[in-house]
């Protein structure tokens, strides 16, 4: 007889207890907040160090599970572990007189960018006031009007020859229209009247005008035309010059006022990029006094013939004299710490936005660079999620362009290519900034492996431990957490029994007992909703069996699926036996997850063995419903059974492995020992008991290795015997290695206690035949043999039954087409 119960789990391992007395306190209103994170020592140092280095390429990567108080953590760290210090450069761009596309860019410190942009400011209204009163000066006037009196004498001289040269050879001059325009031409006089020549070429021909004077006259017109062209060319000309000169006077008037103005502004900032960017402020302004006209005035003259219409140069805008405070630091304080949540490209990097006008045409100037985070966070820090930034066209590459070159620059990321002609490259400016990158470790070695570079410009990973170990600091740490929860979003305050329901939820979390999870998001909505339920019931402080029923309705709110899943097993749609025995058959456990949720429910899982060579077939493999886990579980079970009962004799059989009704798909290895089951069964034709659901993963040697999820699978096969109603025979079988991580249902925990349910567990495929035969496994004697009736003894007798058996068939088939052939 076997005995089981030496194998069965005690109680006292079913389920972690915290003791309320640990926390002496009535209710959490008593202690302290939180201050600071729990529980990341490790992570702490790391960012610590990373922030402190100085030099290029020691931004940080922060890896952890969501919930784990990641940003939390960068943001207290950095208020607690940041020096003080001065708040970084403003960045201003102004105009680039020397080339209009590049922008230059200027650095000053904090709040003198404001106070720069608020003198050129001043320096404009300034001159646009100034500059028209210096111009409508009387001796302003006087001075233009000499200036034009000269030039319209020389002008009139000029008129007055071709005038009076005209009449001395019987021409006038008259304007003649040609199209709708008009010109001045030169027409002889025939009976004192200005006639064209194509009418006195008609009179010639009726011999009404005289042939030799009318040529005579045609060739005056010619020459006559062409002096009035060149006077028409000349007064261009001393057109021109006036306007030279009168600019020239212009800027002679008010050069000192521009001077005296800039001047105020150089004295304020001695600085070179600011020096040399008024010079040249100057002497543009100075070039183009007509941007601060307020009208065309003084005009230019009209010349006596219609052709010489006066007019001025056209108005330019004032906007090349604005300066663009790109990043204004006047108000910070310190370094600056920018949380980007939403990372694209444009937000990064800045934008430099473009208008288009009525006809179509794009245009843009340094008015229209507009700041991105990056900008912002020069001199100081700037957090980016990582899957955030990966998922933004263009974000990552740019990021490591800024971080290998050093450089900040206005980067484009065009979605069509049009636009890029339509831009301008204002001058980059030095990046100081450190990257704080938050991501989970798939993201981190993903970009370690694919992405050369990673590992040059993030030097340090702060890694986030989704767990820290069970100790009374922690515990203490749970409840200021509790604490400082309930205080921050005014809620009930928690008792010692709260708190303690509030720890082993924690510990669940964890998955193993000497531990407790540090994803305290998740904990602080089971603070939440239990508070919301205590005060649902009129409480005014939240008990252990609020922080129960919390938990209880979260599942209930997620496991709809689950509950149809029970149904179809209580209805027998789903068949699973939870009494009596099968050969070939036992039940498997499976974890089931939904994202939010999952859980645990047994699985039918079969074993046909007959004669043939096939080997182990692998069903769910054959129809690609298998993964490459679960395959390696197959073949590492076929390696046992090769190691075990073939040494004398090779192990010639086929047979199929098989879980009942799946059509989803299965993964992972933790069935393997129990496929062994099933396998040796239908080898042996024991019969396995079927109210016991097993879980454990196997290795060649016969050991049964720890799984996962070991609470939902306990819980799932619970579930459904309580359904049909408890036996006192049924339990669920674990690897010996898995008991430090179970965390059991009170209900299940009470069930055990009361004998109704039970929890074995084993360390070798031996130990779990045993408890599901009945029948010892038996060790090797001396002689190399089984105890007869044993396991395996059975195993290697029925596998050599099969192998002669075999080779009996094999010798009648050769004998039959022998026969045959001598037939």
């Amino acid at each position: 007889m076997i005995d089981t119960d030496s194998r069965k789990v005690p109680v006292q391992r079913l389920r972690w207890r915290c003791d309320p007395a640990l926390f002496p306190f009535k209710t959490t209103e008593e202690i302290e907040p939180l201050e600071g994170i729990l529980g990341q020592d490790r992570a702490l140092t790391a960012l610590k160090t990373g922030l402190e280095i100085e030099s290029p390429g020691y931004n940080i990567f922060v890896s952890g599970l969501t919930g784990t108080g990641r940003t939390t953590t960068i943001k207290t760290t950095l208020e607690k572990f940041l020096k003080p210090g001065p708040a970084p450069d403003d960045i201003l761009y102004v105009h680039n007189f020397k080339n209009h596309d590049s922008p230059t860019a200027i650095l000053l410190p904090a709040g003198d960018g404001a106070r720069l942009k608020k003198m050129m400011e001043s320096l404009i209204t300034n001159l646009t006031t100034f500059i028209p009163q210096v111009l409508a000066s009387q001796d302003f006037k006087n001075s233009i009007k000499n200036v034009v009196e000269d030039f319209r004498n020389r002008q009139k001289e000029l008129i007055n020859r071709i005038k009076l040269k005209s009449q001395e050879e019987g021409f006038s001059l008259v304007q003649v229209q040609v199209g709708p325009f008009q010109r001045p031409v030169m027409l002889p006089n025939f009976q004192n009247q200005p006639t064209p020549l194509e009418k006195l070429e008609g009179m010639v021909e009726a011999g009404e005008f005289p042939k030799d004077r009318f040529e005579e006259l045609k060739e005056k017109s010619f020459q006559l035309n062409n002096e009035l062209e060149n006077t028409q060319r000349a007064t261009v000309d001393i057109e021109k010059e006036l306007r030279k000169s009168i600019e020239s006077l212009e800027v002679e008037a008010v050069r000192p006022l521009v001077e005296e103005q800039v001047k105020a502004i150089a004295e304020a900032f001695k600085v070179d990029p600011v020096t040399r960017y008024l010079s040249d402020l100057e002497n543009d302004i100075i070039q183009n006094v007509s941007f601060f006209k307020e009208e065309e005035a003084p005009q230019t003259p009209q010349m006596p013939f219609p052709f010489m219409g006066g007019g001025g140069p056209e108005k330019s805008p004032l906007w090349r004299y604005e300066v663009n405070l790109l990043v204004d630091n006047s108000e910070t304080k310190g370094p600056p710490v920018i949380l980007e949540t939403n990372p694209s490209f444009g937000n990064l990097f800045g934008v430099i936005e473009r208008s288009i006008d009525r006809t179509g045409t794009m245009s843009t100037d340094f008015t229209r660079l507009k700041a991105g985070s990056i900008h912002r966070a020069n001199g100081g820090y700037l957090i980016i999620n990582a899957f955030d930034l990966l998922t933004e066209p263009g974000g990552w590459r740019g990021l490591k362009r800024v971080l290998k070159n050093r450089k900040i620059e206005f980067q484009l990321l065009e979605p069509l290519f049009i636009f890029a002609a339509f831009s301008l490259k204002p001058e980059a400016i030095d990046s100081n900034v450190k990257v704080i990158m938050v991501g989970d470790p798939y993201v981190y070695y993903l970009l370690l492996a694919q992405d050369d570079d990673f590992s040059m410009i993030f030097k340090i990973k702060s890694d986030f431990d989704p767990v820290m170990e069970n100790n009374d600091e922690h515990l203490a740490g749970y409840a200021s957490f509790v604490r400082r929860i309930t205080k921050e979003e005014k809620l009930l305050p928690f008792d010692n029994t709260a708190v303690a329901s509030i720890v082993e939820y924690g510990v669940r979390e964890s998955r193993n007992q000497k531990k407790i999870s540090s994803r305290l998001s998740d904990v602080a909505d089971l603070i939440r909703e239990a508070a919301y339920w205590a005060k649902t019931d009129s409480r005014a402080v939240v008990e252990g069996a609020d922080v129960e029923r919390a938990i209880t309705e979260k599942q209930r709110r997620l496991t709809m699926v689950y509950d149809k899943v029970k149904e179809r097993i209580k209805e027998g749609v789903i068949m699973i036996d939870t009494g009596g025995t099968g050969v070939g058959q036992v039940n498997g456990l499976a974890v089931y997850s939904l994202g939010n949720t999952s859980f645990g429910a047994p699985s039918r899982i079969t074993a046909v063995t007959s004669l043939g060579r096939a080997g182990i077939i692998n069903i769910e493999r054959e129809a690609k419903l298998s993964g490459s886990t679960h395959d390696k579980g197959v073949l590492i079970l076929t390696g046992y059974l090769r190691g075990r009962y073939a040494q004398d004799a090779p192990m010639t059989l086929s047979a199929s492995l098989c879980f009942e009704q799946s059509y989803y798909g299965v993964d992972g290895d933790s069935a393997s020992s129990t496929e062994l089951y099933a396998l040796i069964s239908s080898i042996t034709e024991l019969p396995l008991r079927q109210d016991i659901a097993v879980t454990g993963s196997v290795n060649q040697k016969g050991d049964v290795q720890p799984i996962g999820g070991v609470n939902e699978k306990i819980e799932g096969f619970f579930d459904v015997c309580s359904d049909r109603e408890l036996t006192g025979t049924q339990g669920v079988m674990i690897p010996n290695t898995n008991l430090d991580d179970l965390m059991l249902r009170p209900d299940i925990v009470d069930a055990v206690k009361a004998g109704k349910f039970h929890i074995w567990s084993v360390s070798t495929v031996d130990e779990g035949i045993e408890i599901l035969t009945g029948v010892p496994a038996g060790t090797k004697g001396k002689d190399g043999a089984y105890p007869p009736g044993s396991v395996n003894a059975l195993m290697i007798e029925k596998l050599r039954a099969i192998h002669k058996r075999l080779k009996d068939v094999d010798k009648t088939d050769e004998k039959d087409k022998k026969d045959n052939k001598d037939e």
